[in-house]
């Protein structure tokens, strides 16, 4: 390479970092910490390069400034603010939701639809009348309505593990609540009955795995499409492939004639939306494709995460066996007291399962941050002392972040450490804590947050009634974060023996 096309690549390079960096000088003549960053990548270069996992980073930044209410960066060429005050985090989340009543909407809802029209990228009004509309298909009443078909599944899970045989007991346990989670969503959201354990390549399954697997590919066109909407546009971007899209509008369609047809109604996400037909007026009815985004929303928004919450506390369970211990103890007396006809309201009611739960949110929030952006401007307080208010300017972001807050000293005592006491002390009230929100907080915390906690409850019920997991070679201890998308996951996948516990109170249940 010669002198000439160095010499231009080097006064390219130099012309990129001052476009990319010049909207940090509003930082850095306010005073205001921030996390310096490189063109394109940003402040979040670490996690986009795989040096760090996606929360790490967050944690990192989060960690630059202790004292201050908030610090600067660019998520990729963005300038956000990361709020780290959970007053403030508050304050804007509930108090002053009208002006950071939207998170980062993306995509074309002509182009890709799945996207672009769910509940977790919807906007302004239309955000509100389809929360309004969704929201009743999360009451008590709803989930113990389909709480059966997570016991039933959760049954299957629990039996499956319980007989696998010599050589099967060491098991990676991310595909098997992969499978779990399908199964329950499936139902739930699209109307449909499988059993993924025994069918591994059933198409919902593969199809499913496909759209929600965000690979470097996917996060390629996802950047396309948030910051260069247009070429975007023309070039007809879309995160999942037609054929995929296709296959859940036709599942939803094909559910929604069938039940014209026959008159036949389930307590689930799709006769709620059916039931909506001529009530939301004109312009604003669901057409089968909306029922079949808002279907994908919820299978989108609790897979990933669901299946890994129940990965990290089985993971826990098994290098903490004292808890371990202490929750089939648990388990095993509501077993006895309700002769094996466990009930929605026995499960709801067992302290320690519901401790595990809490306590795998805290240490393990599957997605690190959460975000809003500002719909009007907003003077946020001073974030030092001595420093003035920041002004947050229309279309402007904030960064949540979950992962940092929760693992902070200053807000959980010894916060490395799995401890499920610590939910369990009710006069600390540790739940009910500004710091604690894995699920976001506020008009937009996730309508699902509910349902979630009951699958992963159900699921370690069954599982930990007949099985004991232990640690085995391929264990990572400590845990290690793998690199690679914003979801919070192991570097090494979820590995542990599965030993039979031969318990006779099982014999009486499903």
């Amino acid at each position: 390479m010669d002198l000439s096309t160095l010499l231009a690549i080097a006064v390219t390079m130099l012309g990129l970092y001052y476009y990319f960096n010049r909207d940090q000088d509003p930082f850095k003549k306010h005073g205001l910490p921030f996390k310096r960053s490189v063109p394109v990548l940003g402040s979040s270069w670490s996690a986009m390069i795989f040096v760090k996992s996606f929360a790490e980073m967050v944690q990192e930044i989060y960690n630059m400034s202790p004292e201050a209410k908030y610090v600067g960066l660019h998520h990729r060429m963005a300038p956000v603010i990361m709020i780290r005050d959970p007053e403030l985090i508050k304050s804007i989340a509930i108090k002053h939701f009208d002006h950071f009543s939207n998170h980062r909407s993306f995509g074309n809802p002509d182009i890709d639809p799945f996207f672009a029209k769910n509940l977790l990228v919807l906007q302004g009004e239309r955000w509100k009348e389809v929360r309004a509309l969704l929201t009743p298909a999360f009451t008590s009443s709803k989930m113990k309505a389909m709480s059966s078909l997570m016991f039933e599944c959760a049954a299957t899970v629990g039996r499956h593990l319980a007989a696998l045989t010599e050589g099967q007991m060491v098991i990676e346990m991310k595909d098997v609540f992969t499978r779990y989670t399908n199964d329950v969503f499936a139902s739930y959201a699209f109307g449909i009955s499988i059993d993924s354990i025994t069918d591994r390549e059933n198409k919902f399954y593969v199809l499913g795995r496909e759209a929600l697997d965000l690979h470097s590919g996917s996060i390629l066109k996802l950047t396309m499409i948030i910051f260069f909407p247009r070429i975007s546009k023309l070039l007809g971007l879309k995160i999942i492939r037609k054929e995929v899209t296709d296959f859940f509008e036709e599942v939803v369609s094909a559910n929604i004639k069938s039940r014209d047809e026959t008159g036949v109604s389930r307590p689930d996400l799709i006769q709620l939306m059916m039931e909506s037909r001529g009530k939301l007026g004109p312009g604003k009815e669901l057409t089968n494709l909306d029922m079949a985004s808002q279907a994908f929303s919820v299978y989108f928004g609790g897979f990933e995460t669901t299946s890994s919450l129940l990965c990290f506390a089985t993971h826990e369970l098994a290098v903490n066996p004292e808890f371990q211990k202490m929750l089939q103890e648990e388990i095993d007396q509501v077993l006895k007291d309700s002769n094996g006809d466990v009930s929605y309201e026995a499960i709801n009611r067992m302290e320690c399962l519901d401790a595990v739960i809490n306590e795998t949110l805290r240490m393990y929030p599957v997605i690190p941050i959460t975000d809003r952006q500002c719909v009007k401007p907003f003077e946020l307080p001073p974030a030092l002392p001595g420093l003035k208010s920041f002004r947050m300017n229309k279309g402007s972001h904030v960064w949540l972040p979950i992962f940092g807050i929760q693992r902070d000293p200053k807000y959980f005592d010894e916060p490395q450490k799995f401890d499920p006491g610590r939910f369990m002390d009710k006069q600390a009230n540790v739940a009910n804590s500004d710091a604690y929100l894995p699920f976001g907080l506020g008009p937009r915390i996730c309508i699902g947050n509910r349902f979630a906690i009951l699958q992963s409850k159900v699921s370690l019920f069954h599982i930990l009634a007949r099985c004991e997991l232990n640690v085995c070679s391929k264990t990572s201890i400590p845990m290690k974060f793998g690199r690679g998308g914003a979801f919070l996951k192991a570097e090494n996948g979820f590995w542990l023996e599965i030993q039979p516990r031969n318990n006779p109170l099982v014999s009486v249940t499903n």
